[in-house]
């Protein structure tokens, strides 16, 4: 069994610099790893990301983020993913990485991932350019989590980490209009694709927990205003899963 503890959208800045870590001193001794589910700043700037950097160091246990469209506002996500990577937090976009638990081997493969919506009620790529660039980009976010999951070597376990949501199970309590801003149904497919045993994601403050994709892989939005604590813990045994064919 891997504990796997995850959160996401603590929304950190120098004004709070030092009470988040307070919530993380027993993490070592109940989780093997920690995931961090993206909006890890409020405006994406450098200053954000050095508290994101002080409160997440030295934990002793790995530290695996992806960043979230916060973490993009200011254009300095190139900058905050040096400063996070200089501090040993693991940074995923497209990528993946092996960690090595008293458990087994957890595979993560991370994207930040970008909304397009859910089967039926999704944005197409076709009409005005800014409709079809956001359906592309869309697109092209749930094909960087495929590849990531493609690439990731054989472990015990298979987590994909995202900040935008891959089902809507995790949306229900935000209104359904933004739905599509949220999530992505293309991420869930790539999940189900590649046989993972948990997706984890944030960005939906007023959604609900638990869900699970068509291929009944355990999906939990992390968002901290949604677990309302420090992080969430899961207990994922390794086990054969299905793969979507």
């Amino acid at each position: 069994m891997i504990r796997v503890a995850a959160v996401g959208d603590v929304h950190l800045g120098p004004d709070i610099a030092g009470r988040h870590r307070a919530g993380l001193a027993t993490i070592a001794a109940e989780a093997d790893v920690l995931l961090l589910a993206g909006d890890l700043t409020r405006h994406g700037t450098v200053d954000e990301a050095a508290v994101v950097a002080a409160e997440y160091r030295d934990l002793g246990v790995p530290v695996v983020a992806v960043l979230g469209n916060h973490d993009y506002h200011a254009d300095q996500q190139a900058e905050i993913t040096d400063l996070l990577t200089r501090a040993g937090i693991t940074v995923l976009e497209g990528t993946s990485v092996v960690v090595s638990t008293p458990g087994g081997t957890l595979g993560v493969a991370g994207v930040k991932g970008f909304g397009l919506g859910f089967a039926g009620r999704c944005g197409s790529d076709f009409g005005e350019p800014e409709m079809k660039a956001f359906a592309r980009h869309g697109r092209a976010s749930a094909d960087m989590l495929s590849a990531a999951l493609d690439t990731l070597p054989e472990t015990d376990v298979r987590v994909a980490l995202t900040h935008f949501a891959p089902v809507d199970d995790t949306l229900v309590g935000e209104p359904p209009e933004i739905w599509p801003f949220l999530g992505n149904y293309l991420l869930g497919e790539a999940v189900d694709r590649h046989g993972c045993h948990l997706a984890v994601h944030g960005h939906a403050h007023a959604g609900t927990e638990k869900g699970v994709t068509d291929g009944g892989v355990r999906v939990r939005n992390v968002a901290q205003p949604v677990i309302g604590t420090a992080y969430a813990l899961y207990d994922v045994t390794p086990h054969p899963v299905a793969v979507a064919v």
